[in-house]
């Protein structure tokens, strides 16, 4: 296949897979608040899909969504000076209507739980001006937002792009999720639109420039100022960067130029896998995952899982591992910590005992954690230990193993949280015999 057939066949890969029932549990819940509201029972009217779903730029594992349930003007006197009263009416109607539904009230929205996502639901009152929703922290008031320009500037610039701002956007979140990229669905859109908008190279193009447009977005994204907020296209609200981003892109960028060296010969295909994952096609669509590894003339199980295949995947937030590399009788070191501050490699010795450890998170709410340790190289495919399982954490959050044999190994680290898997990282580990120091 061409390399445009390549990338046709990622957005395939990466399509919405659930869309049926995505829109049912927003016809159910549209239908809850306008019985509760205008005593209708209407699945449509009154409501307004917003976010990425909304916006048509999210992907497959897609499991935070938003929708605006637009309240009756008439119903202002009443709700005006209690925010509050308004979310909770809110999430009563809801959960009288569906009481197997977990329905909760969560400071700005009503969030309703589903199998493997959620739909967090803003009770709005519209003006001229947007929309006023309710935010309950402190004394409780109104406060405003616009998603209308929003959708209209993504559809304008989609359009005037040639389909380029939403195919952008979507592979800006295979790249996310794949490298646990803790990017927001508005901050990532209002990226790609403001590197379209600001050249005219991917006005006509499509498919077979999907590779270079990517590589020039994530140079693009590499070279942004360190700042704290952007605003958002069409609305120009603050759209808040709660981790930076740059130091992943420009890994993002490397992947990016080795793939594009490779052209059109089939180990390109490996080269955009290793940037997008396994959405990305094999070089040979009838070649499938080998059940074991030759190396060295050596041969192994292949025994590696992947997180995909568990859960979906949806990064929302941002995880730092480190590793703690420690030996009776020497000084404890930080794997990460000493690359930092300076060592480009830091080599571990045999023999040593490992721990790895969340360092820093911003996940809200609770989360399960699972680990996935990999061993790579003809030792470990001499001992048949390529590992690789998915197994979940003991309780305590922390990894122990020890380094017993030489070559690459990984280690990974996925945070879940309802089903979904919100946050990930994973840290390299190099084990050498102290003779090749």
């Amino acid at each position: 296949m061409s390399r445009a057939d390549d990338f046709k066949t990622l957005f395939s890969n990466i399509a919405i897979d659930n869309e049926a029932t995505i829109s049912l549990r927003y016809g159910e819940v549209t239908r809850a608040c306008n019985l509760q509201f205008r005593d209708t029972d209407s699945r449509k009217d009154n409501s307004l899909q917003v976010g990425s779903y909304g916006r048509w730029t999210g992907i497959k594992g897609i499991s935070d969504l938003d929708m605006l349930y637009i309240m009756p003007a008439g119903k202002w006197d009443t709700y005006k000076n209690d925010p509050y009263k308004l979310l909770r009416h809110t999430a009563d109607a809801i959960q009288e209507r569906y009481k197997t539904t977990t329905v909760y009230v969560d400071t700005l929205v009503v969030v309703c739980e589903y199998q493997n996502f959620k739909i967090e639901v803003q009770p709005v009152f519209e003006d001229e001006e947007g929309f006023w929703y309710p935010y309950t922290k402190g004394r409780g008031t109104y406060r405003l937002t616009k998603p209308r320009p929003e959708l209209d500037t993504t559809t304008k610039v989609d359009g005037d792009k040639n389909g380029n701002l939403r195919r952008l956007a979507r592979m800006a979140r295979a790249w996310k999720n794949k490298h646990g990229v803790g990017m927001g669905g508005l901050l990532i859109d209002t990226l790609a639109h403001n590197f379209l908008v600001g050249r005219d190279t991917y006005d006509k193009t499509a498919f077979a420039s999907c590779g270079q447009m990517m590589r020039d977005f994530l140079s693009f994204l590499a070279e942004q100022p360190k700042q704290d907020r952007y605003e958002a296209l069409g609305s120009g609200q603050h759209v808040k960067v709660h981790k930076p981003f740059q130091s992943k892109a420009k890994k993002g960028l490397e992947l990016a130029d080795k793939a594009l060296e490779a052209g059109e010969e089939a180990k390109a295909n490996n080269r955009w896998r290793k940037l997008f994952g396994r959405a990305y096609p094999l070089s040979d669509a009838t070649e499938v995952r080998k059940s074991q590894i030759t190396e060295a003339s050596y041969t192994a199980d292949n025994t590696e899982e992947f997180i995909e295949d568990k859960f979906p995947v949806d990064i929302r937030y941002s995880l730092r591992l480190e590793c703690e590399v420690k030996q009776s009788g020497f000084r404890t070191v930080l794997l990460r910590a000493m690359s930092s501050a300076g060592m480009k490699r830091l080599n571990v010795y045999k023999s040593k005992q490992l721990k790895f450890y969340i360092v820093s998170e911003n996940i809200k709410g609770i989360y399960i954690v699972y680990w996935k340790v990999l061993n790579r190289g003809s030792e470990a495919v001499r001992r048949n230990m390529i590992r690789g399982q998915i197994v979940p954490d003991s309780g305590n959050k922390i990894k122990k193993e020890t380094s017993d044999f030489r070559g690459e190994h990984v280690v990974e680290c996925y945070a879940v949280q309802n089903g979904v898997v919100v946050a990930k990282d994973r840290i390299h580990v190099p084990i050498v015999d102290e003779s090749e120091q």
